[in-house]
């Protein structure tokens, strides 16, 4: 089957639009999260209720189908980031924030492409982003243009790997969301995604819940007042 999706779906604001993007352009869509030990765990507890909202906005009633949740508790195991572990954020001697999770989305991509096999599912949509603050080597075009090549090698299919987000930024995803379900999508974004590092949903701000301290919050924060000064 060509029209149908898996999107990598985490509960957050970047991953909650590309499922909407998802959900605009193909027939079935299936979600697919991960839990890894992430210190901001709540993002998965937050995910029922996104969908939820998603599965009653009209026009995607119907289309989306199964969420798969994945237990990769490993991966946070063998990490020593600030998000498997509870230390400060900071850069590394490398150039990257130790937010960086060495392998994280090599390993997401693959476990999707698992389930999207066994589904029979062609198109895989990630939320994958070049101009994030944080420059993650694994979310790069190129990447991901290595992965999908290695996947259908590996695998013997033809996988197309979406990312929708990869050459916008944070201004322009709510400008996105808002182009696809109009305030009901931005608002379901800001009250019920999770996006915040420290997992924070005590406190909260015109772009949502969050510490407004950690590089997630400042990102989204920032991104939700360009939004708002074009108009949005």
């Amino acid at each position: 089957m060509t029209d149908n999706a898996l999107v990598l779906f985490s509960g957050g604001q970047d991953s909650t639009t590309c499922l909407a993007w998802a959900l605009e352009r193909f027939a079935h869509v299936e979600t697919i999260g991960f839990d890894y030990g992430q210190r901001h765990r709540i993002e998965l507890d937050v995910r029922p209720a996104v969908l939820a909202g998603l599965r009653g906005m009209a026009g995607w009633r119907g289309k989306l189908g199964d969420d798969h949740m994945i237990d990769l508790a490993v991966l946070g195991q063998i990490s020593q980031t600030a998000l498997t572990q509870n230390v400060a954020i900071a850069m590394q001697d490398n150039g990257l924030p130790n937010t960086f999770v060495p392998g994280r989305n090599l390993i997401f991509m693959n476990f999707a492409a698992a389930i999207a096999y066994r589904r029979g599912i062609k198109n895989i949509v990630t939320g994958v982003c070049e101009t994030d603050f944080s420059g993650y080597p694994d979310c790069r075009d190129d990447t991901m243009k290595a992965v999908q090549l290695a996947l259908n090698l590996g695998m013997e299919s033809r996988f197309v790997i979406h990312t929708p987000l990869m050459w916008i930024d944070k201004a322009q995803t709510w400008k996105l969301a808002q182009s696809l379900g109009g305030d009901t999508l931005v608002d379901l974004i800001r009250e019920e995604s999770h996006t915040c590092y420290n997992g924070d949903r005590t406190h909260r701000h015109d772009w949502g819940f969050g510490c407004g301290a950690c590089p997630a919050c400042e990102l989204r924060a920032q991104g939700y007042e360009g939004f708002k000064a074009k108009g949005g």
